[in-house]
Order: structure tokens, then C-alpha cells, then sequence
């Protein structure tokens, strides 16, 4: 028996899972979650074949004719398509050359059109999901614009997330001085109106992709901060805060390795509302010409493109924009709750 209690005394204690893998094996008990993780990695997977021009590579091209219907509207009738009558007037011809010095070059420019109109390949009368006004591939369009929005979104919400954790967690862990200065340049951001403070940033920065994050990620961290800052001013005087300090641990430790594990279910709902607010803000700035530049696509130039067409009855790069747009949303939104849900520690 003396040998049993000792040879169970010294076998080693089995060790209990971390946070993370914890998490992990909540998370795949979650059928809902698991799939809205499979749509967003097909989502980052199309970005990064987009951006090796692997895929949407030629959506430029005008492969179709203007406004060309979706497939599956078949020979529906498309009189904005109808090309341009080339062929010569009936009827003597009219010297007009004394009152339009141009008029010798117009059977040339004639004939050239003609011959460009001949030798090149000739435009689908319908596309996939339809073309827009020059005939591109709408699909090709929303695929490579899921790449500029899904681009822009994720990385301004991750950069807004990074600056408001670090600040509200110094903020709330310390106090004092440092809580008072992080407390006053938070009411200096919130006293302006953030679409306002957008537009300001834009205005004189410029356009372009990477000045869109920076705009959306320095305007967009004073939310998270202030909530960060609260579980933190909560947690900091908790037990295990407390037995982390009696083993040495540093300041940097207890509020990145043991305090932010618990709350980073409320810093991941708040990254779920950024990434969807920062696309909806880039598809403002896009549409009031103040995102992307406009030799690029994004889902919020497609908006604003089909604003117009909207008017003519062509509604499908509406559709396109739209119907990519929410899938990701919705993918991602349910993905980030079943993410908080499995590192809440009040669930565990």
C-alpha cells in the first residue's frame, strides 16, 4: 500500500486546458459557428487569390456588351446595347466642309471605328451575373471589390481595436494621471461628430486605400476604448489579478496575459461592429468620391455606379454588391459571437 501512495504521489497532475484551446473545443461544438468560419476563410481565400490575379484578374475587360443581361435572363430585350449604325448615309453626300473644318476627317474616323468594331473579338450579348455600363463582368467586379472592402474593413477594425485595447487597458490598469490624460484625449475625439472627423481626415489626407485605414482606424478606437477601460478598472483588484502579482509577474503580464483573455469576448463583439461599420464607412467615402481611387473597385463604387443604373431597370451589380455584402457581414457577425461565446469565462 506504502508503495502504491507513493508511486500516486509523484505521478505528475494532468494538466487542464488554456484559454485558447478551450475556446477552440467550444467553438467547434458550435455548428453555426463552424460554418460562418468556413465562409469567412473562402471569403480571405478569394481576397488572396484576387490579389495574385488568380481570380477577378480581368475585371476591366469589357467582355460584354454595355448593360449585358444576367445568363439567366436569356434574350431579354437590352436597347441601351444596341450598337452604333456604321454604315454610310443614303443619299448624295453633303459638303459641309465650309462650315465644320473636320468634316474631310469624318469618313476616316468612319472607316477606322469600322475596322476596330471588325477586328476585335466580339462582347457577349449576356454575362454570369449581367455587365455594367462599359460591359464589364459584374461578378468579376463584386469579387475583386471584396477584395478592396473586406481589405479595408478588417485591417482599419483590427488597427481601431489594437489602439483602443492598448489605450483603455492602460487606462483602466494604471489610473491616475494616465487614466486622467487617456480620459481627456477620449472626449477631444468623441466632442466631433465621427462622420465629420472622417470626412476632415479625408479631406486632407487624400484618397487612397491605405490613407482610408488609417483615417477609419485613428477616428474609429474611442468605442472599444471605453469599454476595455471599464472591464479593466473591474478586473484589475480581482483575486487571480492579485495571485499573479504574489508570483512576480509584471505589469505588461497581468494585463495582457491574464486580464485580456477574460474580457476578449467584449473586445471581439467590438471588432464584429467595426469591420461592418468601416465597410459601410468606406462605401460612403467611395460613393461621395472620397475612398478608393477610382481606377480601382470596390463594393462601394458598385453602389454608386448602380445608383444610376438603378434608374434604367439595370439592377444586378446592385444585387451582386449587395448579396456579397451580406453574406460576409452575416458570416462574420456570427462568427464573432460564437467566439465571444466560447471565450466567455461566465459560459466556461
Amino acid at each position: 500500500m506504502a508503495a502504491i501512495a507513493q508511486s500516486a504521489a509523484v505521478a505528475p497532475a494532468e494538466r487542464s486546458q488554456g484559454v485558447w484551446a478551450a475556446a477552440w473545443t467550444r467553438l467547434k461544438a458550435d455548428r453555426v459557428g463552424i460554418f460562418c468560419l468556413a465562409v469567412v476563410a473562402v471569403f480571405m481565400l478569394l481576397i488572396l487569390l484576387s490579389a495574385a490575379g488568380m481570380v477577378a484578374g480581368g475585371w476591366q475587360i469589357e467582355k460584354g456588351v454595355p448593360y449585358a443581361n444576367p445568363t439567366f435572363l436569356g434574350d431579354a430585350p437590352n436597347v441601351e446595347a444596341q450598337s452604333i449604325d456604321l454604315a454610310p448615309p443614303k443619299g448624295p453626300p453633303v459638303d459641309i466642309s465650309d462650315i465644320d473644318p473636320l468634316a474631310p476627317k469624318y469618313d476616316e474616323w468612319k472607316k477606322r471605328a469600322a475596322e476596330i468594331q471588325v477586328s476585335s473579338p466580339p462582347r457577349a450579348a449576356t454575362l454570369p451575373f449581367g455587365g455594367d455600363r462599359w460591359g464589364r463582368d459584374v461578378l468579376a467586379k463584386a469579387v475583386k471589390g471584396a477584395q478592396i472592402s473586406i481589405f479595408v474593413g478588417v485591417f482599419a477594425a483590427v488597427l481601431a481595436t489594437f489602439i483602443g485595447t492598448v489605450l483603455g487597458a492602460v487606462g483602466g490598469y494604471f489610473g491616475g494621471r494616465a487614466g486622467d490624460f487617456l480620459e481627456w484625449v477620449y472626449n477631444v475625439f468623441t466632442a466631433i461628430p465621427g462622420i465629420l472627423l472622417i470626412f476632415a481626415f479625408a479631406a486632407v489626407v487624400g484618397r487612397g486605400i491605405d490613407t482610408v485605414i488609417y483615417i477609419l482606424g485613428l477616428t474609429g478606437w474611442t468605442g472599444i476604448y471605453r469599454l476595455v477601460r471599464a472591464e479593466y478598472i473591474k478586473h484589475a483588484s480581482r483575486e487571480y489579478v492579485r495571485a499573479a502579482q504574489a508570483i512576480g509577474a509584471s505589469h505588461a503580464s497581468r494585463m495582457f496575459v491574464h486580464i485580456l483573455p477574460n474580457i476578449s469576448h467584449v473586445v471581439l463583439v467590438q471588432l464584429s461592429l467595426l469591420v461592418v461599420g468601416f465597410i459601410k464607412s468606406e462605401v460612403i467615402l467611395s460613393f461621395l468620391g472620397l475612398g478608393v481611387p477610382i481606377e480601382m473597385v470596390s463594393w462601394g463604387t458598385m453602389l454608386a455606379e448602380a445608383q444610376t443604373e438603378l434608374v434604367i431597370g439595370k439592377w444586378w451589380q446592385l444585387v451582386a454588391a449587395t448579396a456579397f455584402m451580406a453574406v460576409f457581414l452575416t458570416a462574420f457577425s456570427l462568427l464573432t459571437d460564437a467566439l465571444r461565446d466560447a471565450l466567455d469565462p461566465k459560459l466556461r
